[in-house]
């Protein structure tokens, strides 16, 4: 059996991750972001670009006392500029200057751009690339050359873009680096592309873009014929479609090629670093990213759950452990009873079965028609299933409630006509068979209706004072039937050490507001609040 290759990984978010639109790093984030993926093992760290702005060069003086394990730290420039000689490039003298023990150098190896852009010859442009790796060697650095549109440049015009990589191996890079910088290659030409490049007879690195949704494929594609460097970004970030996703690259290579390019216990902190670079580029970590988004092992379909119930591999491609990430299973109206059980057992819930498990299934497919939904309101679906089991005593029961909603004019200030709105509810609440009236005013409809059900509640369990409600999201289901539409209410709570959603569903907003609203107390007293409530019970006794 022939033996694996070795597979060094390249990070470039910091700076091809950083070019994504919405991204600024700042530099405390890219020292934070360099010493987590040095952390998990990643070899070499692209820090950015030293000449090219003072926020670069900044990080590169702060790196400098910086543990990042094994990896090294990686300062990127261009060649030189055409007709000027090496030593006298500000930019090069910066990379000279930027303390890194490798430099990675980009150039051109598409023809078009030579003439077209740099508006010089090919043959200034094999010295531009020459001149700049012997350069940049000189100081004792070594160099990867980022041949850039490589896979362009090889379809148009393949003798240049072989010639630029001989003039970076033959001046001494110690790796080729074959940029498919537009993103529009296919596998099979990256295939083809790589088994000519091998002739160079240096080590080759694969950097690839996603304007094809290709840059995955094509890495591993590299790979298999023969490089032993990829180049991509955390999560995918990078300009326009993005880079090749490193959170897929590495446990394709890993878990499918068999490739060991990190240690076992650093994949399994893969997704906590996905989802560490999300927090500090302030974008939201996507849920549907392969292997380390939080749906990547949901599953939905009843069939799937049944099978995932009797081997969890019939219906996942990994163990989700490996990675880091773990299986979640959705209620809705495409469930099976497999469905209600996983979720209940998973809740730490007394399990539904026969009957009643039916039971619970036929009531949410009911519910889901009418407008609720459950994948994102674990809470009511844990009430739900309470709800069924023999015997169950709610903390407290709805006996009716009002809302009045008033606009009072007042002394105006500035303008000759100002008006403030009042809202106040009023319920009538049932708990431990007594039955509680009362009523408060509040800042909308909602407000007024959690201050009052709170205002009877508190008085029978005081701690439910710890409850916030942190979200409240409104959703109209059927927009063509305007006002009188079905409306999704989603509310998220929090005590401050445990968040919750809760959902709604009415063709009156108010009523689907209330629902949610009961539920999130309700779910916090079943949960959390009956013990300790019992507990200042005690005390004040």
């Amino acid at each position: 059996m022939a033996k694996k290759p070795k597979v060094q990984l390249y990070d470039t978010t910091l700076r091809d991750g950083a070019q994504r639109a919405g991204i600024s790093f700042s530099v405390e984030d890219k020292l934070k972001i360099a010493k987590r993926l040095g952390e998990i093992g990643i070899h070499f760290i692209e820090g950015g670009w030293p000449g090219s702005n003072p926020k670069d060069a900044e990080f590169f003086a702060r790196a400098r006392n910086l543990d990042l394990g094994r990896a090294a730290l990686v300062a990127f420039g261009s060649t030189r500029r055409a007709n000027i000689k090496a030593q006298e490039d500000p930019n090069l003298n910066a990379l000279k200057k930027s303390g890194t023990r490798v430099v990675t150098l980009v150039g051109k190896s598409w023809d078009l751009h030579v003439t077209d852009v740099l508006n010089t010859t090919l043959e200034e442009n094999l010295k531009m690339i020459s001149d700049s790796v012997r350069y940049i060697k000189s100081g004792g650095q070594s160099v990867f050359f980022d041949a850039e549109h490589f896979f362009d440049g090889y379809k148009r015009n393949s003798r240049h873009a072989l010639r630029t990589i001989e003039a970076a191996a033959e001046a001494g890079a110690d790796c080729i680096v074959l940029c498919d910088t537009n993103g529009g290659a296919l596998p099979g030409e990256v295939t083809a592309a790589v088994k000519a490049a091998k002739k160079v007879g240096i080590p080759l690195g694969i950097h690839a873009h996603n304007d094809g949704e290709l840059a995955v494929a094509n890495t591993l594609a590299a790979v298999e014929a023969g490089v032993t460097q990829v180049q991509g970004t955390i999560n995918g970030y990078g300009e326009r479609s993005g880079n090749a996703n490193l959170c897929s690259i590495i446990p394709a290579l890993k878990l499918k090629m068999r490739i060991d390019c990190i240690s076992d216990d650093n994949l399994a902190r893969l997704t906590d670093v996905s989802r560490y670079v999300s927090e500090l580029a302030n974008i939201i970590p996507d849920p549907h990213l392969p292997y380390v988004g939080a749906s990547a092992f949901t599953h939905k379909a009843g069939l799937h759950v049944s099978g995932l119930m009797k081997h969890e591999d019939s219906y996942q491609h990994i163990n989700p452990d490996l990675v880091g990430n773990r299986s979640r299973v959705l209620v809705s109206e495409l469930s099976g009873i497999s469905n209600v059980t996983y979720k209940a057992k998973e809740l730490g819930l007394d399990i539904p079965k026969g009957e009643r498990a039916r039971a619970v299934l036929e009531q949410i497919k009911a519910l889901e028609k009418q407008g609720f939904q459950y994948e994102g309101a674990e809470a009511s679906f844990e009430l739900l299933v309470r709800r069924t089991a023999p015997g169950y005593q709610p903390p407290f029961e709805l006996v009716d409630f009002m809302v009045v909603v008033e606009k009072h004019r007042r002394t105006p200030i500035v303008s000759d006509r100002m008006e403030d709105m009042l809202s106040e509810a009023m319920v009538k609440v049932r708990v431990a068979g007594e039955v509680i009236h009362t009523a408060a005013e509040g800042n909308g409809p909602v407000n007024a209706l959690d201050a009052a059900l709170r205002k009877t509640l508190l008085q029978f369990y005081p701690s439910l004072s710890a409850v916030k409600l942190m979200d409240y999201k409104v959703r109209i289901l059927e927009e063509s039937d305007g006002t009188k539409s079905q409306v999704r209410v989603l509310i998220e709570s929090s005590d401050g050490e445990h968040d919750w959603r809760t959902v709604g569903s009415s063709t009156n907003i108010i009523e689907a507001s209330w629902i949610a609203l009961a539920d999130s107390l309700e779910y916090w007293l079943l949960r959390y609040g009956l013990a300790s409530s019992k507990k200042l019970a005690r005390r004040s006794s």
